[in-house]
């Protein structure tokens, strides 16, 4: 391990010119910290450090050494010199561990400049490398929590990052000849995805999730039980999206003893966290205790490396991992595993949508090698053929219209990341145009504070979304439609009035949350309605109610009842940020170049195997469904 080390110093040393007044060399991560005593050669060398990190195959970061870092109060005169005001800084703030002036603002391109050229200029006047992070048009609690948390943490982040470092590159004890992967959760089933991948060096995890509409611990949690699966022995954590069934058991990792990282895109890491922690309040409040707690959904974000799309990172001595969109909800990513120096080429689709939608883009499908693939079928099956996304904004709008024009009430049950955001753009632009007339929209549960989430993190979203969240008055999410809903009065007037509404509120299967509680005061009266847009599990309130079920036992002031199934149930499909059959094997067609196995996950049984014979008969690839607590050979 030390040998490793030293040598990438040497080489580092030995390739930068004497004009770089060397202070130290650190790994904190996947990450190489060189800290200098001349700033200013990030600005004005800045093709010496490119050319380096290529050489080394490594990511470098430039910061000053302590001793030539300007004061604080001098630091934030020279930042609001430099950065033009229409920048809008919020807050600027130090890390006196890293040496980084963080700067909060609303327009975060200026603060970087073009071409980073104001962002290097305030490292080179000031010594203190600029952590630049946007200002949310909409507030968001979780992001500031998290801000505040990995700043609090800095010195004992540090310290886990270089403890990381070495661990990443201690020296491989054997030849990279075979490849498995163990399916703990997730397979011929959808929920509580989990996927250990192992070589002769590494231990890895991809996704660790619950299954919400689980009856019990067997069919709620991953089979971590498995003889072969130590926490101790993990290299990392990857995560590809922040939906609970493959989050939810991730605060789990660190309760029982996980010291390691987490790997996912930032807005992951923020969804993941308030989802995260509305899980555990749910469960307090419906008692049903989880096997972790707040301090563990704390410990995730201070152990969370956050990368961007199409980001190269070492995570253990022989994988390399990349994320690239999926576009399944905001941050959600592909993982791409090149394991061996290029022995072995893995992806992991996680959940995608092979669409263009108005809140993201579509998921790459071109990648330079890949010899293995494990791909999502929840829509797999040959029935599921969903229609086109403009038909299913028509199907929502009328349905919407008709029952406004009944006097009816709407309640949309849904996912708060994701079908959320689709369904209010779809709703903001049809009532502004006239179409669907001045209803009111509430949104309820979580909604508000994903919502807001999404507005930090523009650069994920669409390419015409963003043009709409950077120009002020045109950001659909901020439009004066939508009426947050924070309290029982605030629910109790809304359904007590005469007045039509859209309810959009979580969970979006009915399996708690306020939708159940709207629910309960809505399904009587025939001239209301539930539009269902997203995937009801099996189990799941929301699952009986589209089977047609008339009447569901509920508990209401703390006594089970009857409630009777009056009102109109619809279900659209299209809005879903899985690909539907037709999409699955259309991404197939066009993956290049084709892998040699493709492993079918993430759907019901039946839908697994079926999508699976099709991906063979058709393009001739070796396809599996395995099984939970299957062992693949890969490689």
């Amino acid at each position: 391990m030390t040998n490793m080390i030293d040598e990438i110093k040497d080489q580092i040393i030995e390739y930068l010119p004497e004009k770089v007044k060397l202070a130290k060399v650190e790994f904190e991560g996947p990450e190489i910290v060189i800290y200098t005593k001349n700033p200013e050669i990030n600005k004005d060398h800045g093709d010496i450090i490119r050319a380096l990190a290529k050489k080394i195959r490594k990511r470098i970061i430039i910061r000053s050494d302590k001793s030539v870092l300007s004061p604080p109060p001098e630091t934030i005169d020279k930042v609001e010199e430099i950065v033009p005001t229409d920048a809008d800084i919020t807050d600027i703030s130090f890390d006196d561990v890293t040496h980084e002036v963080i700067i909060e603002s609303r327009k975060p391109g200026l603060v970087i400049g073009k071409y980073g050229t104001t962002s290097r200029e305030i490292l080179k006047q000031t010594g203190w490398t600029p952590k630049i992070l946007r200002t949310p048009p909409i507030n968001s609690e979780t992001i500031q929590r998290i801000r505040l948390s990995l700043k609090r943490n800095s010195k004992e982040r540090k310290e886990f990052l270089q403890k990381l470092g070495k661990r990443i590159r201690r020296e491989p004890m054997f030849d990279n000849d075979w490849v498995r992967l163990t399916s703990l959760g997730g397979f011929r089933e959808v929920g509580r995805s989990c996927l250990f991948l192992q070589t002769p060096n590494s231990k890895v995890i991809l996704d660790c999730g619950v299954n919400v509409a689980g009856i019990d611990e067997k069919t709620a949690y991953p089979f971590l039980n498995v003889p072969e699966f130590n926490l101790q022995d993990l290299d990392a954590v990857i995560i590809t999206h922040a939906h609970l069934d493959h989050t939810g058991f991730v605060p789990y990792l660190y309760h029982y003893g996980y010291d390691g990282p987490t790997y996912c895109t930032t807005p992951t890491r923020d969804m993941m966290t308030l989802l995260q922690q509305d899980h555990l309040d749910i469960s307090h409040r419906e008692d049903k205790p989880l096997p972790f707690n707040i301090k563990d959904v704390k410990e995730t974000i201070n152990k969370t490396i956050t990368l961007d799309y199409g980001q190269v990172t070492d995570i253990s001595p022989d994988i390399r991992l990349t994320l690239h969109d999926a576009g399944h909800i905001v941050g959600s990513a592909m993982a791409h595993l090149n394991i061996g120096d290029g022995k072995h080429n893995f992806l992991y689709t996680g959940d995608f949508k092979n669409e263009q939608s108005r809140l993201l883009g579509t998921p790459k499908q071109h990648f330079a090698r890949i010899e293995s693939m494990v791909m999502e079928s929840t829509y797999g099956g040959r029935e599921d053929n969903t229609p086109t996304r403009n038909t299913a904004e028509k199907e929502l709008v009328k349905a919407i219209y008709d029952t406004i024009q009944k006097g009816g009430k709407i309640l949309i049950p849904v996912f708060a990341v994701g079908r959320a955001q689709e369904i209010m753009i779809v709703l903001e632009e049809f009532i502004n145009r006239g179409i669907l007339g001045k209803v009111p929209v509430y949104l309820d549960g979580m909604i508000w504070e994903a919502t807001a989430i999404h507005t930090a993190h523009p650069e994920f979203l669409s390419n015409e979304l963003q043009k709409q969240i950077f120009h002020a008055g045109e950001n659909p999410f901020t439009s004066d439609v939508f009426n947050k809903v924070t309290n029982n009065e605030q629910r109790r007037k809304l359904l007590e009035s005469n007045e039509p509404c859209v309810i959009l509120s979580t969970s979006g299967m009915l399996t708690g949350g306020n939708s159940v509680e709207y629910f309960k005061e809505l399904c009587e009266d025939e001239k209301n309605r539930i539009i269902f847009v997203g995937y009801q599990s099996e189990g799941s309130l929301g699952r009986r109610i589209q089977k047609g079920f008339d009447e569901v036992p509920l508990e209401k002031d703390g006594v089970t009842q009857l409630f009777h199934i009056n009102l109109e149930v619809t279900t659209i499909d299209g809005f879903s940020g899985h690909s539907d059959r037709k999409q699955l094997m259309e991404y197939v067609r066009k993956l290049s170049p084709k892998p040699d196995k493709i492993l079918v996950c993430h759907g019901d049984a039946y839908k697994a195997l079926d999508l699976a014979s099709s991906i063979y008969r058709t393009y001739k690839i070796e396809t599996k469904t395995p099984l939970n607590l299957e062992t693949t050979r890969l490689q």
